[in-house]
């Protein structure tokens, strides 16, 4: 690492040299320096982990640069030369027609006009209103006197109750576009003059919890017959304290559940991977190896922390080569179709390993200090020699996405669906209690859930307070 002109890495690692002339230095200053050299290594290691070196995420970039376009071109914004554009089209039975006649007064005088013909102009607006249904039922007596009424709609069990369609809005809003209660609140108000409160709100949500208990239910059985799952965690706040928000999904299914651990415990609890045969996808959370199923693993977090080794020990040459093999292997294996052939993957894999040991003779074990006295314990190993170790324990969990063809290079899925969670943080600041992020969870799961089977989360929020589950609950 480089702080204006200054190789601070190597200024170290000579520091560290001089250190170990025991005859230039008292005992007493070489272990307080060894100590001030650890903290700065440290504060630096902090200072330069970007979003390209380890899960920072590029909001939180120093001097964040913009992105540039997929295509690493500098076209401009907007429609582009060749585009299939779409646009407006008017509509064949308008909801209103109004009649506009000519001003006959700014007509040249002298002269009688007839109609001949209209030329027409649509108006597109969007209107919020409220709209008061009111049942009447009939109610019938006997010769006797006995009363029988009918039987009102599903949902209109009081006098005067809110709808499916205002209740799917308000889960919709709250929900799935991550609004606050106070602002879902102020929007009823303003827009239609509904008084609905933030109380009420929250009943709503919990209604469409309660309702999707079955969905849940489905969920659970699907995922855990699936031949492959992405599972991924993040840290939620749940007033003012520190739980976890876990993830088990794949291309059709997805299910959160909130929980107060981040590891087995709360797996075993969500009640997925216990059950689980196929392969699961993570990030090297070690208490995902505790589940008896094959696993493949995040190549996206690998190639991050090969990157942290190119910045921080350049002479560490094992680690560029160990980014490039593996883009090289991602490639190769999308041209192929999403495998490759023995022959190739084999190359590949003796390739792999070759650069591992490499990395041996560059990153050895720490030696031993003769004047300290011995430790138990494990042996402690620098950040590069771990890592190195991680890709040769796991040499088939890294690899395994180029031998079978469900398995993807990255688990960016598991990272994608549960990274609107953090948005919810960064809006509403904290669940209020853990019983609202079980109703987050299980609602917002049914919603990704419905758009990866091609339902609206409008849709399947009107489906759900009418009293029914989508039909790819039932397939």
């Amino acid at each position: 690492m480089k702080i204006e002109n200054i190789n601070v890495t190597e200024t170290i690692a000579q520091a560290r040299k001089l250190l170990k002339d025991k005859t230039k230095v008292s005992a007493e200053f070489s272990v307080l320096f060894s100590i001030i050299l650890d903290l700065f290594e440290v504060l630096l290691g902090r200072l330069s982990k970007n979003s390209k070196n380890s899960s920072i995420p590029p909001s939180q970039d120093p001097n964040r640069e913009k992105t540039p376009k997929s295509d690493g071109t500098t076209r401009k914004p907007g429609g582009q030369k060749g585009r299939t554009g779409t646009q407006l089209k008017p509509v064949e039975n308008p909801d209103e027609i109004v009649s506009v006649p000519v001003d006959r007064k700014t007509l040249p005088p002298g002269h009688i006009y007839k109609t001949v013909g209209i030329t027409k102009r649509q108006v597109i607006e969007f209107l919020v209103k409220s709209k008061v249904i009111e049942y009447q039922l009939e109610i019938v007596a006997d010769e006797n006197g006995k009363r029988f009424t009918a039987d009102g709609p599903m949902g209109t069990s009081r006098p005067i109750q809110y709808g499916a369609s205002l209740k799917a809005t308000a889960s919709y809003m709250s929900i799935y576009q991550l609004i606050p209660y106070g602002r879902v609140e102020e929007y009823f108000r303003d827009q239609a003059g509904i008084p609905i409160s933030a109380g009420t709100l929250f009943n709503i949500n919990k209604e469409a919890f309660d309702r999707l208990e079955e969905f849940e239910r489905i969920g659970k059985e699907k995922l855990r017959g699936a031949p492959f799952l992405h599972s991924d965690e993040t840290g939620i706040n749940v007033n003012g304290k520190r739980l976890w928000l876990h993830a088990a999904l794949n291309d059709k299914w997805t299910l959160f559940a909130p929980h107060k651990k981040r590891g087995a415990e709360a797996m075993n609890d969500m009640d997925i991977l216990p059950l689980f045969q196929g392969i699961s996808i993570h990030d090297h959370w070690l208490a995902y190896f505790t589940f008896k199923c094959l696993h493949a693993l995040c190549n996206a977090h690998h190639l991050r922390d090969l990157q942290a080794v190119v910045e921080a020990s350049p002479d560490h040459t094992w680690a560029q080569s160990m980014k490039d093999l593996l883009l090289e292997i991602n490639l190769a294996t999308q041209k192929a179709g999403g495998v490759l052939k023995k022959p190739d993957s084999d190359k590949y894999r003796k390739r792999y390993r070759d650069i591992l040991n490499i990395g041996d003779g560059e990153c050895p074990l720490l030696p031993e200090d003769p004047d300290k006295p011995k430790k138990r314990g494990k042996i402690k190993k620098t950040k590069e020699r771990n890592l190195l170790e991680r890709l040769r324990d796991f040499e088939a969990e890294t690899l395994r996405f180029m031998d079978v063809k469900c398995i993807p290079f990255t688990n960016n899925p598991g990272e994608n669906d549960i990274r609107m969670t953090k948005v919810h943080q960064k809006i509403s600041g904290c669940f209020k209690s853990f019983e609202g992020a079980q109703i987050f969870c299980r609602v917002r799961s049914y919603l990704i859930t419905a758009k990866k089977h091609g339902i609206s989360a409008t849709d399947a929020l009107n489906t759900l307070f009418s009293g029914k589950l989508p039909g790819f609950c039932n397939s």
